[in-house]
């Protein structure tokens, strides 16, 4: 697997906006998705919920490869909705996103060029702040003895490293995550700093979000 699929910028779970424009409601929500199963699943899930709308509006980016993307202008003047929604997540640079702008129309109007504000606005607003990291970490256990505990500890708590459990018997066993691209400075420094009496197993990868 290739960096980028493993390491991309990304939201959390759901997340929300809405805004009105012209007397027309814009509702904005997103989701963290995984699979172009997934993004369906949200999309037929918020038509549902606003099946009196007037528009249900989408676009999803998926980070596989080849990258998937896909967009909607339900039924709003071709490419005055979708696209430019698309072109906002790209813009953010994110993936594994998908994002629906429901709209209630108000009475008004807006034209294409207002649609296009519009829906970009929605997405923007509820993406642009939430944006965060999906980075793949090792986890990795620490078997040493109690002579050099406090080195180690000293060392974790600079380098704000994630302490996950910790297991004092006749040795101390420290589990954590490491990030991939870190893992080969944090074994040769803990080997310099404890002068190899120390064992470091990876245990394995897990993706964990992160602040961008």
């Amino acid at each position: 697997m290739t960096d980028i699929l493993k390491n991309y910028r990304t939201i959390e779970g759901d997340k929300q906006s809405e805004f009105e424009e012209e007397k027309s409601r814009f509702i904005t929500n997103a989701r963290f998705v995984e699979s172009e199963g997934e993004a369906l699943d949200f999309i037929e899930e918020i038509r549902e919920i606003h099946k009196q709308a007037t528009h249900n509006c989408y676009a999803y980016i998926i980070n596989e490869l080849p990258e998937i993307k896909r967009y909607s202008d339900d039924g709003e003047p071709q490419g005055s909705a979708g696209l430019p929604m698309l072109s906002v997540l790209e813009k953010e640079n994110v993936r594994n996103v998908a994002v629906v702008v429901t709209r209630y129309f108000g009475g008004k109007l807006l034209g294409k060029g207002g649609l296009v504000r519009a829906y970009s606005r929605g997405v923007a607003d509820t993406i642009s702040p939430n944006v965060v990291c999906k980075r793949e970490y090792f986890v990795v256990e620490l078997i040493h003895s109690y002579t050099v505990l406090g080195l180690i500890e000293n060392y974790i708590n600079e380098n704000d490293f994630l302490v996950i459990d910790k297991d004092f018997t006749d040795e101390v066993k420290i589990k954590i995550y490491v990030r991939v691209d870190e893992f080969e400075k944090f074994e040769k420094d803990l080997i310099n700093l404890t002068s190899a009496n120390i064992t470091i197993n990876n245990i394995k990868s897990v993706m964990l979000f992160e602040e961008n």
